[in-house]
């Protein structure tokens, strides 16, 4: 119910429909909020990720109020299970509903092609948050509902029954943690949600966090070696490669299961995953409902320090955009202004809010008590790192890469971490030269 990716063929599918102008629609149409909720009319389809919300009537609930806002507009929604891939597939015609998430593999280059502007950056940044994460020309397409910190969802009971008091301040330390959980507990130290795939894909959202550096996403434009010593990516890749590698991880990675994971940390078969601080409330739902306590789901930071201090990069959630082709653009744009600002959805999953000035959720009490340093990565680059791992076939922020490390760490496939890193690091050098970088 979260993400999910495809193949890079997938995303170079969608690439070679936007150049070849299929369905032109009114591309240079603003998608703007409308000042009269009375003159907007219509049906509209949201596709969302959120399948468990539509199964349980939550998002019911959210159209309801909506529509006391807006009573011409009714809000259809379509769960997508595998959301990337099912999404990116519906972009090769123009029926991909009116609102929807943007696919996080699409290339920023190619948001205007897809997506209908909703205004200024100027505008918009004074108002939300992450803004620049969906700039093309001054202009914004997409906004997203929430912030994400990122760190390891643990069960607190597990790791005290372990005899560990204090978080892990560095990779050999976590790694030790889990082996004492291994050892003294008999849950699973760590899930990687191998099958599901996008969760795999979390730990790109790491980068900055082994180093504290705003600038580090961003100085991948001109790192020839990404995966060598001393980089973020060397250090977020390794602790992943070494956690499968030492057998701390679920004995088959092909059988995991995303929704049963999250029963799975809640009643202390699993002791921890890397994920989004959006993920803290549905693991603390998942306890109450098996009779465990919700306090037992906490929230650590990537385990390295500067200055004795750990930091979390703060990136955003999925971003919301209007369908470029969409005829209810008005009623599209009333719909993600009211559900980001009015409809209470981040307080209530314990969320960082978009808006600017919103206060932390209680869910991170832990990261202020610790002194956790929020850290929010530089964009300036972004649409030359995209281009880097394009040519490169990477992929940094799809699964599959990560799922061939998983496959080396567990001798499903050949060589080592290090045979596996030079591969990476020549990729990403021939794409940057070929490039001209």
């Amino acid at each position: 119910m979260r993400r999910s990716w495809v193949v890079l063929a997938a995303a170079i599918m969608v690439a070679a429909t936007a150049c070849s102008g299929q369905g032109s629609g009114d591309r240079g149409e603003i998608a703007a909020p409308p000042s009269d909720p009375a003159k907007v009319s219509g049906e509209i389809t949201v596709l969302t990720n959120r399948t468990d919300q539509i199964a349980d009537g939550t998002l019911k609930k959210y159209a309801a109020e909506f529509r006391k806002v807006y009573p011409g507009v009714k809000v259809k929604f379509e769960g997508l299970t595998d959301y990337e891939g099912e999404t990116k597939i519906r972009m090769n015609t123009d029926n991909y509903g009116d609102v929807l998430l943007i696919p996080n593999s699409l290339s920023i280059k190619q948001y205007p092609t897809f997506f209908a502007p909703l205004g200024k950056s100027a505008d918009l940044s004074a108002k939300f948050d992450y803004t620049d994460h969906a700039t093309v020309d001054g202009q914004v397409y997409g906004l997203a509902n929430i912030g994400v910190a990122n760190g390891f969802v643990y069960n607190k009971a597990v790791w005290a029954k372990a005899g560990i008091t204090k978080w892990p301040a560095t990779p050999q330390e976590f790694i030790t943690d889990l082996e004492s959980i291994k050892a003294k507990t008999g849950a699973t130290p760590y899930y990687t949600n191998y099958k599901d795939g996008w969760p795999l894909t979390n730990w790109t959202n790491a980068i900055g966090s082994p180093t504290c550096d705003p600038d580090s996403y961003d100085s991948l434009a001109t790192t020839k070696k990404p995966w060598s010593k001393g980089s973020d990516l060397y250090a977020i890749d390794k602790l992943l490669y070494t956690i499968v590698d030492e057998k701390l991880s679920e004995p088959d990675p092909t059988t995991t299961n995303w929704e049963d994971s999250k029963a799975r940390i809640g009643t202390g078969k699993v002791a921890s995953m890397w994920l989004g601080s959006w993920a803290i409330s549905q693991m603390r739902a998942a306890a109450k409902a098996a009779g465990k306590s919700p306090d037992d789901i906490g929230f650590m930071p990537f385990p390295a320090q500067k200055g004795g201090k750990s930091c979390s990069v703060l990136r955003p959630d999925y971003q919301y955009a209007v369908n470029v082709h969409s005829a209810k653009k008005a009623a599209a744009r009333a719909w993600i202004d009211w559900y980001i600002t009015k409809s209470g959805q981040a307080a209530a999953e314990g969320s960082i809010s978009s808006v600017k000035g919103a206060p932390l959720p209680g869910t991170l009490k832990a990261f202020s008590d610790n002194d956790v340093t929020l850290i929010q990565q530089h964009q300036k680059n972004l649409a030359q790192v995209n281009t880097i791992d394009k040519a490169s076939e990477i992929g940094i922020t799809a699964q599959d890469y990560r799922q061939k490390l998983v496959d080396v760490a567990r001798g499903a496939a050949g060589g080592d971490m290090n045979s596996y890193f030079d591969e990476l690091n020549g990729k990403w050098s021939e794409a940057q030269q070929n490039l001209g970088g």
